[in-house]
């Protein structure tokens, strides 16, 4: 049976040179913090990647920021957030943000940032959750009316990573920067996908992961302006500038270099070949299953990423009966992490439970084929023919 792995959004396979360098360099054990021989060989090592990482977000002028190493992005958007949540808490830390105690962000953002701004609502602070259209962009017009003198903070996704809608990150910045807020970007689903410009949006705060980008697990980085403020999230040593204690990951970080350089390398060849791919494999259900609803922007969308509604058919026994074929996908509903909920991210765009219940998000990458891509259109309409069949909706 073929198996078809298309759920790249979710992690991806570590790449087979990037896995061979990981393993080469483990020869290089040294502790990068000390200052014999193959600590600092570690630490030249360590630099590298982090230049790497620098030119895949576009930040050309290193003294502008810092590339902080992190254990991924998840780590990385709650170092921020606990940043202002230190400074809400203390307004002495940052005098010049006295005045300012409001939050904003999108209805659509992913947990590790939705979470810790619905955990700060509950705790009486001023977190404002911003709605979106019908494709998942942030509405300007609420964004203008909710940025006032008093909004310290504003965190912003690049792209989604449900229905992969990219932002216009530029146009958000010069709107937050006018206000005097803080901004930041997850850009852990938007990074090897599209070009990011780090300068060029003039953003405080942006994030990304390796494991998105055919790296290691448990690798990730904080990308810091320099003036922005940022208090440690683990205390300890001396390490990423005394703001991220503890032994550096050498292995992880040096394949998280690698995986940069080659995703800045390969970007518009991964742009044309995914979004070639992903056209065809939308055609091709759209032709072949009646009433289905594509979900994310038409346009301004990752090229890798088709989030599919088939009403009358749940996701989860989609996902689960094109498992049994061989093709590896996810639900855009959270029925299958053990939630009776539907997607946040669909329930914000304006979906019905129905169509959020019955979502599939196809996330393509290195290694689909057009092969894979023809092999899915062939299997799955019968299975959403029978399962319609069973439904009681």
């Amino acid at each position: 049976m073929r198996k078809v792995y298309i759920d790249y959004n979710a992690t991806t396979p570590l790449r087979a040179e990037i896995k061979a360098a990981i393993i080469e360099d483990l020869e290089v054990f040294g502790n990068a913090s000390s200052m014999h021989t193959s600590g600092r060989m570690a630490k030249a090592k360590i630099e590298q990647a982090r230049a790497a990482v620098a030119d895949l977000i576009g930040l050309k002028n290193k003294t502008q920021g810092s590339i902080i190493f992190t254990s991924g992005g998840s780590e990385a958007n709650n170092m921020v957030f606990e940043t202002m949540h230190r400074i809400l808490e203390c307004p002495a830390l940052n005098k010049v943000q006295l005045i300012r105690n409001e939050i904003l962000t999108l209805a659509i953002e992913h947990p590790s940032v939705l979470n810790i701004a619905l955990n700060y609502q509950k705790e009486g602070k001023k977190v404002f959750i911003l709605p979106v259209d019908e494709y998942g962009k942030l509405k300007i017009d609420e964004l203008e009316k909710a940025l006032r003198d008093k909004t310290l903070f504003v965190s912003v996704m690049a792209a989604n990573n449900e229905i992969g809608t990219v932002q216009d990150i530029k146009k958000i910045s010069a709107l937050v920067k006018k206000s005097g807020a803080f901004f930041h970007v997850d850009a852990v689903q938007a990074a090897g996908k599209i070009p990011l410009s780090i300068e060029d949006w003039d953003v405080d705060y942006l994030t990304i992961s390796a494991h998105k980008i055919y790296g290691p697990k448990g690798v990730g980085a904080l990308y810091v302006k320099k003036g922005a403020p940022l208090f440690p999230f683990i205390n300890g040593g001396h390490q990423e500038e005394g703001l991220r204690a503890g032994t550096y990951n050498n292995a992880g970080i040096f394949g998280f270099g690698f995986a940069a350089k080659l995703a800045a390398a390969e970007l518009e060849k991964y742009r044309t070949e995914t979004s070639a791919l992903r056209d065809r494999l939308r055609q091709g259900l759209e032709k072949n299953i009646p009433n289905i609803k594509i979900n994310g922007h038409p346009l301004d969308i990752l090229p890798n990423t088709l989030n599919v509604s088939f009403p009358g058919a749940e996701g989860e026994a989609i996902l689960l009966s094109m498992d049994m074929l061989g093709i590896e996908a996810s639900t855009g509903s959270a029925c299958a992490s053990g939630s009776l909920e539907p997607s946040h991210v669909l329930m914000a765009i304006g979906s019905g439970p129905e169509y959020a219940h019955g979502s599939i998000r196809f996330s393509l990458g290195w290694g689909i084929t057009k092969e894979d891509i023809d092999y899915i259109i062939e299997v799955l309409p019968p299975v959403i023919s029978r399962l319609r069949a069973m439904s009681t909706c």
